[in-house]
Order: C-alpha cells, then structure tokens, then sequence
C-alpha cells in the first residue's frame, strides 16, 4: 500500500515508538507508576513527562508553558472555552478553520467568520467586530496547505485587545510557528503518538478550568497524564526540530515532482503560499468515491478525515469559491518524512489511469 494521507495522520517514528516502551512496563518493570503520586516510580514517570514539556517547548515561541491534552480538539477546547467563561463577546475565526474551532466557537455564541480570497488565505484586513475578544487562525490548512498570515493576525487582535489562537496542527515540527497567545498541536501529526497533544499558553494569558478534578496541569487540565504517549511526543518534537530543513527539502521535491504527474489537474489554494506536503487538486466530473475504489492500495482523501462520509462538501473548499461539483471532484494527497519519489510516481500512475477511465 502507498500512504498519502499525512494530513489524517503521519506514521509513528522508530525514535517516538522507543521513547515510548519503557514507560509501557507491565508487572517488574518500573515505568508503569503515575506520574502524580509521590513515590519514586511516580518522580521517575513525571520527570519524563516534564523531559517531554521541554522537548515540545522547544519549537514553540519564547515565553510560555504547554500544558498536556488528549490532542488538538481538546487544546483548542480549552483555549476557546478557557477565555470567554462568563465573558461575552465575539470569536472571529477563519471560514477555512477546523471544525475543532469553528463548532465550538458557535457553541458559545458570538461566532464571526473572516473570509479567505481564492488562494486560501484570510486577510488582516478584514472587519472584525468591536467586542471580540479571541481571533483565531490556522497557520496551515489541513485541507488546502496553505499558509495563512498568522503573524499579522496577532498583530491585528492585539491592537484590538483580543487574545490570538492559532491552530497550528498542520505547522508544528514543519514551519517556525508564528506569534500567538495561544496554540494547539497534535502528536500524530507530526510521527507522535495519537491520543496526546497539548497547548501552548503565552505568560500572563489566563484561562479559566473547563474540566473539574484532580487538577492536574497547573489547575487547567484534570486527568492522569500518560508517561508513555507524553515521551513519544516528546521524542518526536525533538526529532522534527533536528530533521526540520531535511524534511522540509525532502518534501519539496516531492511536490514539484507530484505537480508535473498531476499537470492536467487543478491546484485548490495557493501554489505558493501553501505547505509542500499537501496537494489538493479536483478533474471536472470526477467521481472521487468510485475514484478511490479503483485505487483502494492507495491511502488518500477526498477532503478533511474529519468530515468524510458526510456527504458534505468540503467547507474549506467552499470557502474558497468552488461550488458544489467542483469540491466534491476533489482528492487531497498528503505525503511527508517517509514517502518515497517511487511512491509518488506509482500513485500518480495508478490515479492518473482510474481518472482516465472516467473520462467520457
């Protein structure tokens, strides 16, 4: 099978899955303790944990703290619902934001959505209600790849006295991370473990507790943390630091060679302004579900993981101007750290012939 879904999630790095086995010991090991009792085995899991904090601060801005979650939608949780507790007022969030922001930011009231251009972006620009509290704006689109101005976002809402949330799951390990007051990354997003992610929280930004219990994560996160899915991310984000500009190299050839063997397609976003790793590209009257049928040793998407099987088209693409026909001829491949040119070449082949093989 060929891999081409790195948006959905990346394959868990050799260095993460051997941070991670000791901390998976089972009865005469020693890394089985929790990491919040007193013991020795708890000291020893917790230092691990607090190896990992620093491990994953270390791509992050200067001047914050990460606190641990259960991944990025439970980040972003808390990031939404942690400032607005009692407070009022508008969530301005990007048209082309994950459901992760753009529900919960309904669910609260006050929801304003800024537009994007037809590259995929969304402008600074843009109007922004005089009570808004929190903007938020993705760096990378998980969808579409492209990069969004989030350094002039955070400009923008501190001149208007708003904290700034960036969504940077696409970003982390992959790009320097622009300025924010708060961000959400996800472990398997970049070769971690699934299940753990965590948010960085600039100093002097005060979130309020969305979850009651034991308190855990400075008051802000109950729930015993996991030593062992902690330290694989850990582990991970150490990796990605080191192998930033070999990974970013390997994946632009990548690209350039996925777009010559899809020149007849078109490109959805910016061509420029985008992230390497992800192509989105749509062929007029392309059946996508039967498309993937005929391709089935190929793993690739027909949109967000998020949303398929819903029958929806994309709301990004949507977003950006495609009508309905256009979004839903669309297929997303996603390729990274441990895609080959060989890879590329056959998947290129095998869709290439299927799409054909529509063709009236």
């Amino acid at each position: 099978m060929i891999y081409l879904d790195y948006q959905a999630t990346t394959p868990l790095a050799p260095e993460a899955r051997e941070a991670m086995m000791r901390w998976l010991d089972g009865p005469g090991g020693d890394g089985f303790g929790n990491p919040h009792s007193p013991h020795r085995m708890g000291r020893m899991a917790r230092a691990a944990i607090e190896l990992a904090r620093e491990q994953v601060a270390t791509l992050m801005p200067p001047g914050g703290r990460v606190i641990f979650t259960s991944g990025a939608t439970e980040a972003l949780n808390l990031a939404i619902r942690g400032t607005g507790r009692g407070l009022g007022g508008s969530v301005a969030v990007s048209a082309i934001e994950h459901a992760a922001v753009l529900d919960t930011a309904r669910d609260l009231g006050g929801c304003h959505v800024l537009g994007v251009n037809a590259r995929g972006q969304c402008d600074p620009d843009g109007t922004l209600p005089g009570d808004t509290r929190l903007v938020a704006v993705m760096q990378v689109n998980n969808e579409i790849g492209t990069i969004q101005p989030t350094a002039d976002w955070y400009v923008r809402a501190r001149a208007a006295g708003a904290l700034c949330l960036c969504d940077a799951v696409q970003a982390y390990g992959k790009v320097p991370l622009a300025a924010a007051d708060m961000i959400a990354i996800s472990a398997h997003k970049f070769h971690g473990p699934k299940g753990v992610g965590a948010l960085w929280l600039r100093d002097g930004v005060d979130l309020a507790e969305v979850q009651t219990g034991g308190g855990q994560e400075f008051g802000l996160r109950s729930g015993t943390l996991s030593p062992a899915l902690i330290a694989g991310m850990g582990a991970a984000a150490q990796l990605a630091r080191e192998r930033m500009e070999e990974d970013a190299a390997h994946i632009a050839a990548l690209w350039h060679r996925a777009r010559d063997l899809f020149a007849d397609w078109q490109l959805n976003g910016s061509a420029d302004a985008r992230w390497h790793g992800n192509l989105n590209i749509r062929r007029d009257r392309l059946d996508v579900a039967r498309l993937m049928s005929d391709c089935r040793n190929v793993m690739f998407s027909a949109g967000s993981a998020c949303a398929s099987g819903s029958g929806r088209p994309s709301h990004v693409l949507k977003a950006i101007g495609l009508s309905d026909a256009a979004a839903k001829s669309s297929i997303r491949l996603g390729f990274g750290r441990y895609t080959t040119m060989a890879e590329i070449e056959q998947a290129a082949e095998l869709i290439g012939a299927a799409a054909k093989a529509q063709d009236i």
